[in-house]
């Protein structure tokens, strides 16, 4: 069996995808993480399926790698319970935990991965770094940009992606569920090295 490349990850990782359910929300800014997660089960060939955690889970492989797709069905901001519990049921330490998820603070399709940190005001990271009760987990940050003028960033993000940014929308889930892929396949510094942009 082959060992993870995140240290500590174990022999399986999870991959979580942020957003709000239902199809009022699917094309919200904030809902990116589910986009990048539903372009990853169709890599892993298979179904999400409701699983007691509180998310829907899809188990596969990718890249070589054991990894079990997560999409929690609660609120953004009570994602925590739900990617904790997916977490516990597999038994997958903190550090094989892949949160993909919006971010303001990097330009449209620009991609950002982390290990640990804060949450920037995000709440579905607030939840889940309450829930596991460390910040040492791994972070794949697809850029939304900020809001235009005045506009409150939490209107923003609850808003569907712009006409012009719908025509790359694609493209860049596509690119950030590679981003995913080349993290858990190659670690974090490749991973880094090859989707940060210069």
């Amino acid at each position: 069996m082959t060992e993870a490349v995140l240290p500590g990850a174990g022999e399986q990782i999870l991959l979580a995808g942020l957003g709000n359910p239902g199809p009022q929300y699917a094309g919200n800014r904030h809902n990116v993480g589910f986009m990048v997660l539903d372009e990853l089960a169709g890599r892993v060939g298979g179904k999400f399926k409701a699983h007691k955690s509180g998310a829907e889970i899809l188990e596969g492989r990718l890249s070589g790698q054991r990894v079990v797709l997560a999409k929690p069905r609660s609120y953004m901001n009570l994602s925590g319970g739900p990617v904790v519990g997916a977490a516990r049921f597999y038994k997958i330490p903190p550090a094989g935990v892949v949160v993909v998820h919006d971010e303001l603070d990097v330009d449209f399709g620009a991609l950002k991965m982390k290990l640990g940190g804060g949450d920037n005001g995000h709440n579905g990271l607030r939840s889940i770094t309450k829930s596991l009760g460390t910040k040492d987990y791994y972070r794949v940050r697809f850029g939304v940009g900020r809001p235009p003028g005045r506009q409150d960033p939490a209107d923003f993000v609850l808003k569907d992606f712009s006409t012009v940014e719908r025509k790359e929308l694609a493209f860049e889930i596509d690119r950030c569920a590679d981003a995913v892929e080349a993290l858990i396949s190659t670690g974090l510094v490749a991973a880094q090295n090859t989707f940060h942009a210069g």
